[in-house]
């Protein structure tokens, strides 16, 4: 609550100090996203337009409630903020509208990387890019004599060392909890080890194999060294473990490590502590364990044109270049705005984008996937099945579902 507090607070101590401000809407805005720090001023810069109402709803559970929100007529979100991954979904119902003729209009200073283009057509604006990567305490690491891990066998090696020492009991953190978090972590997991989520060419699931199996009890032998409760962590409740002074290593994502240690009350030595390093690999693979992401946001086809247009004006001030200037903003992610310069804490993205890290897949069906892995692959963490009935289970859930979809 403090970092979403002290993030709207900065950005819009930013916006009143900037031309920002002078944004005119005439219609009303309601924007629906995820509530980490860098969307938050975001939406703080959106909310600066005057002339009409602009709402947000900057929530964990976006994901959940984006479609639903856009699917009525007129829709109840005028633009959804998502990812390369979340944009699949929406697009796939149909509920956002090209942006070409209002890119056109008033979009003459965004960049061409900023413009997500698929099939011909402008689908939405990027803000900026992501990536997990290895985030760590370097005073806990010297302790135990070891560098940062590059290798996720590597990282259990360390967290071996510091439990048999008595430094931290469980010193992983990772956002593990079913669902989402828990299938991104598979992803990732299993492109490092060189597997494809799908045979080639085709929407058939390619996740029972050997390289999906090796994932699952990579995984499960980091579990073992995190909080019991790991299946209930997010990125919010592993920064937490972190900042508490009770985790040494984790994958976290760099829009999150940016702001890791600057919350009310952490421990010095915590703060002292923390570093940033690139993505790990794992199983003797050369790519990154990690998939790069770029954030966005788009404007709903169910509203009227006034409304589109209200809403493409309000997001264009939300990612000001003006924002730039505000140091707390600035450190906040990896801009894709006009002004920003790098900071210490984007080192992991852009190593992570060094390191020829895969993307997230932007297939229509990878959305499918995702969800079926979250759901099935909760019993084999828990240790209530083997890693090849998982994989089975999830790869039947998918099929059920991409045949209901026709994608099969």
């Amino acid at each position: 609550m403090f970092l979403k507090k002290f993030a709207i607070a900065g950005a819009m101590a930013a916006l009143m100090s900037t031309s920002a401000l002078a944004c005119e809407i005439s219609a009303r805005v309601s924007i629906v996203g995820n509530e980490f720090p860098a969307i938050q001023s975001v939406g703080a810069g959106a909310q600066a337009c005057t002339g009409a109402e602009v709402k947000t709803n900057l929530t964990a559970d976006h994901q959940k409630i984006n479609l639903p929100g856009m699917q009525g007529n007129p829709a109840e979100y005028t633009s959804a903020i998502i990812a390369n991954s979340s944009i699949v979904a929406l697009m796939n119902e149909d509920v956002i509208r090209p942006l070409d003729d209002l890119v056109a209009k008033h979009g003459q200073g965004l960049k061409k990387n900023q413009l997500i283009t698929i099939d011909g057509k402008i689908m939405a604006v990027a803000f900026m890019a992501n990536a997990q990567h290895l985030v760590y305490r370097a005073d806990v690491l010297e302790k135990i004599g070891v560098q940062p891990p590059k290798t996720y066998e590597d990282m259990l090696a360390a967290a071996k060392m510091i439990r048999e020492q008595g430094i931290m009991e469980n010193p992983v953190g990772g956002a593990y909890a079913a669902g989402w978090n828990l299938a991104e972590e598979f992803v990732n997991m299993y492109l490092g080890m060189g597997g494809s989520h799908f045979k080639p060419g085709s929407a058939e699931p390619n996740i029972n194999t050997e390289a999906g199996i090796k994932t699952l009890e990579m995984m499960k032998a980091l579990s073992d060294y995190m909080n019991p409760d790991f299946l209930t962590h997010d990125s919010n409740a592993t920064n937490a473990e972190f900042r508490a002074g009770n985790v040494a290593l984790m994958n976290m994502w760099g829009s999150r490590a940016a702001t890791l240690v600057s919350a009310d009350g952490v421990a010095q030595e915590v703060v002292d502590g923390f570093a940033i390093d690139g993505p790990m690999t794992v199983g003797g693979g050369s790519i990154p364990a990690s998939t790069l992401w770029w954030d966005g946001w788009t404007v709903a086809k169910n509203i009227s044109d006034e409304e589109a247009e209200a809403t493409f004006i309000a997001m264009m001030n939300g990612i000001s270049p003006a924002m730039m200037a505000n140091e707390e903003i600035r450190t906040q992610a990896v801009w894709l705005i006009d002004g920003y310069q790098p900071t210490d804490a984007a080192k992991g993205v852009f190593a992570a984008a060094g390191m020829n890290t895969i993307p997230y897949p932007m297939l229509p069906y990878m959305g499918l996937m995702h969800t079926a892995l979250g759901n099935e692959l909760v019993d084999f963490m828990k240790g209530d099945e083997s890693a090849e009935q998982a994989l089975k289970d999830a790869e039947a859930a998918y099929i059920a579902a991409a045949k209901e979809k026709g994608f099969l």
